[in-house]
């Protein structure tokens, strides 16, 4: 890729990574971008670097600009490798004044890069720079979702830097919100939510205020991954308080693994149940949909049903597996509901409540246990499961 121009004097330098698949756990269908700025000025900035393997792509698309000599700072926002991996490869070439960070940015590159010798230069929340005609001012952002994160805005130019806050996994020839399918751009940035920082919601929240009371006014997001906000400032910001708040809709999800296609069996007559209360439903077969497309889901979603055979007295492992991934990222205000077959121990259904508890869903069904295959009266009980889950949905929206 070529540099783009982001703002005058401003220019995007980074990577696209197109064939990337996954990412730590996190399908990327759709590939990614990892996202760099150079700004110039009196003093030539440039903000954050690329993946390892990338360095010289982005040196490429600096040179096309200036020779990387010229450049007299970089500013670290986030540490994770994506983003500084390749910070060695570009120290050497820049041979930078200084080398801004957080506190926690600091701690975290010597302990990546072991280099003790290189120029740090720590900054806190409401420390400014000067570059000449622009200054930059630090916002850290502990926990959104790193503890070294933190923004960097530019009042001249009415541009935040964001590093991955608002970012999408999605790798496209284009550089900006207005040059894309704005839904598919909001489904992206939704389930990147959902799979990365819902369980720093809390911490989003404080972030924004902190934002609302430096009355930074931007009108451009620079986040490091995928696509430069310009149009729809408001609109992902409006988004970003809605999923932080997780507010729910009248949604509910349906997700099991099965053996021999009994537990699908309840699945269906419980998803048949939730449609005729009025809910919009989603069906998941674990087998066939990744983990991370479901979180998306459930982020807007006021009810998930969890549905499992027993096997080897516990759960099967799509689905445990599942668990654990829903359980590490803390979504709350959830109702909940299990169910599933089994031959002769049928621990499952207990197994799956005992999660829900620990997420702190609301149960208002001990769930329904089948042994081997349901008859007409069980699948009539799924029913009955999904009108008590409409119902309890309706009572708490």
């Amino acid at each position: 890729m070529e540099p783009v121009r982001v703002k005058d004097n401003i220019y995007w330098v980074g990577a696209v990574d197109w064939n990337v698949r996954n990412f730590h756990g996190y399908s990327t269908h759709q590939g990614t971008t990892y996202n760099a700025f150079l700004v110039l000025d009196e003093k030539v900035t440039l903000f954050d670097t690329v993946k390892p393997g990338f360095g010289d792509e982005m040196v490429h698309n600096i040179r096309q600009i200036i020779d990387p000599e010229q450049i007299d700072y970089i500013v670290v926002d986030h540490v994770e490798l994506d983003h500084s991996g390749s910070l060695p490869e570009i120290v050497s070439v820049v041979k930078p004044e200084k080398i801004f960070c957080s506190p926690n940015g600091k701690d975290a590159l010597l302990h990546h890069f072991h280099q003790d010798s290189w120029p740090y230069e720590v900054v806190r929340t409401g420390d400014r720079i000067s570059l000449g005609k622009r200054t930059v001012e630090f916002l850290e952002t502990r926990m959104v979702h790193w503890p070294d994160s933190m923004f960097s805005f530019i009042p001249e130019d009415k541009l935040l830097i964001s590093h991955d806050g608002f970012g999408q996994h999605w790798a496209t020839g284009e550089r900006f919100d207005d040059e894309v399918d704005s839904s598919e751009l909001f489904k992206q940035a939704a389930k990147y939510y959902a799979n990365i920082l819902l369980p720093y919601s809390p911490r989003i929240t404080a972030v924004f205020q902190e934002v609302r009371e430096r009355n930074w006014v931007f009108d451009t997001i620079a986040t490091d991954h995928g696509l430069i906000w310009r149009r729809d400032v408001d609109k992902i910001l409006q988004s970003y308080v809605k999923w932080s708040k997780q507010e729910a809709t009248a949604k509910a999800l349906v997700v099991y693994d099965t053996m021999w296609h009994s537990t699908e069996r309840m699945a269906n007559a419980l998803l048949d149940s939730l449609m005729s209360e009025g809910m919009s439903v989603r069906l998941f077969d674990l087998r066939a949909n990744s983990r991370d497309d479901i979180m998306t889901e459930v982020l807007d979603a006021k009810a998930i049903a969890l549905g499992s055979s027993t096997i080897n007295n516990g759960v099967l492992p799509l689905m445990a597996d599942m668990l654990s991934y829903m359980k590490g990222l803390k979504p709350v205000g959830k109702i909940g509901a299990a169910f599933g077959s089994y031959g002769w121990s049928g621990e499952a259904v207990k197994l799956l409540n005992e999660v829900m508890a620990e997420m702190k869903f609301e149960v208002p069904d001990p769930g329904i246990r089948v042994k081997y295959v349901p008859a007409a009266g069980d699948l009539a009980n799924c029913v009955e499961l999904g009108r008590k889950i409409g119902k309890a949905v309706n009572d708490r929206l």
